[in-house]
């Protein structure tokens, strides 16, 4: 069983958010998704092939595990093509790196310890390359969501941090750059810091908030953070936060004005996220723990007829005369599914001038979102009037 750290990188923005969540957390299970348990098996299967690259491994040994690795259900066509992308990108850094120095070192899912700023801290760089006093810390994500930035990213700080910690002695460390590779959603982000810059971020930000944390100490506070938070089910103060939306006496919409519109709106996302969050924790603890929530009662939900035997209807239908196209319906797969089936090299290849994306059904988003604005169907009126 692998080991996890009390206050983890990858949880940071939380923790140093929200200090006292770190402790809280710790009164509910751990969360296990395949989400999860297809990214670790992704990572390992990286690791492989860039050992294969760097004659880290033999021939034989690899041949091996690819082939164990191959009978798991999460490796599709689509899983490898992304991985390769993330792997080229490796390799390319590497003979960069060892063209500014031929000692340059390459260090594959590298323990980083960072608990001079974080106690027991530490976590796992998925690469790490040293050239000349040049760091840099490569992590791969196979999310298939939203793209991460790298700028300003605790997690990957942590882990800079944890690199100049290990690595300074003996290769006089002047500078980090990570960077976040997402090859399912063809991004690649980085950010470059001074080395003292990031020390002194970490003695600054970092250690101060960390202790807090680690102590159970500081002030909850809810905000985008809580999204992984195990106990974003039933955090009073992200109730209370959501809760401040009543503080509005909600008349007409015509009655509220611009200002108290823009303010409401700056605040829905948050407070569908928690209600959806609140309501399946209570739908769990009564289906599954048999708790019994004052004025609500559980019941069975709609339903749709179902066939009992597929076969045995098809057989059926056939026998008495039925053609299969009036039995069966056929489709083509869906994008995602057809590049799963083939893999997106061949995907591409073959169909890309035959994909299209239409035009987003327009959404309302932050001014500092980075998407264009459009125009409004009014506005555009107005423009041929």
């Amino acid at each position: 069983m692998a080991a996890h750290a009390k206050l983890s990188a990858s949880g940071s923005k939380r923790w140093m958010s929200c200090p006292p969540s770190a402790q809280l957390e710790k009164e509910f299970p751990d969360e296990q998704s395949s989400y999860a348990a297809e990214g670790s098996f992704g990572h390992s299967l990286a690791e492989l092939y860039l050992r294969k690259c760097f004659g880290m491994v033999s021939n034989k040994a690899f041949d091996a595990q690819i082939k164990l690795l191959k009978n798991n259900s999460f490796y599709t066509q689509e899983l490898t093509d992304s991985i390769q992308i993330y792997v080229d990108l490796v390799i390319e850094k590497v003979n960069a790196a060892k063209a500014i120095s031929k000692d340059a070192v390459i260090l594959l899912e590298q323990r980083l310890d960072f608990s001079p700023w974080v106690p027991d801290g530490f976590g796992t760089g998925d690469t790490i390359i040293i050239a000349d006093g040049l760091v840099e810390v490569i992590d791969l994500k196979l999310g298939k969501g939203v793209p991460v930035s790298a700028e300003g990213n605790t997690q990957m700080r942590l882990y800079g941090l944890g690199a100049i910690n290990q690595f300074d002695c003996l290769y006089d460390v002047q500078a980090i750059t990570m960077t976040i590779v997402q090859p399912r959603l063809d991004s690649v982000s980085s950010e470059e810091l001074k080395a003292e810059e990031l020390l002194t971020w970490g003695e600054n930000e970092v250690k101060p908030k960390a202790r807090l944390a680690f102590d159970g100490k500081g002030d909850f506070c809810a905000g985008d953070h809580c999204k992984f938070c195990k106990a974003r089910f039933s955090c009073r103060a992200r109730a209370e936060k959501n809760l401040e939306l009543a503080a509005y006496d909600f008349q007409e919409p015509f009655l509220l004005n611009a200002d108290e519109i823009a303010e409401i709106l700056g605040k829905i996302d948050e407070l569908t996220a928690w209600a959806g969050d609140l309501k399946a924790y209570a739908l769990d603890q009564a289906e599954n723990h048999g708790v019994n929530w004052p004025g609500w009662k559980l019941v069975e939900g709609r339903s749709n007829r179902k066939y009992t035997d597929e076969k045995k209807v098809a057989d059926i239908l056939v026998g008495a005369g039925y053609k299969d196209e009036v039995i069966y319906e056929k489709s083509l797969y869906g994008i995602t599914k057809m590049t799963d089936k083939i893999g997106k090299k061949s995907f591409n290849a073959l169909l890309a001038e035959y994909i299209i994306k239409p035009p987003g059904k327009p959404v309302l988003v932050p001014a500092s979102d980075k998407r264009s604005a459009i125009c409004s169907i009014a506005s555009a009126q107005a423009d041929f009037s």
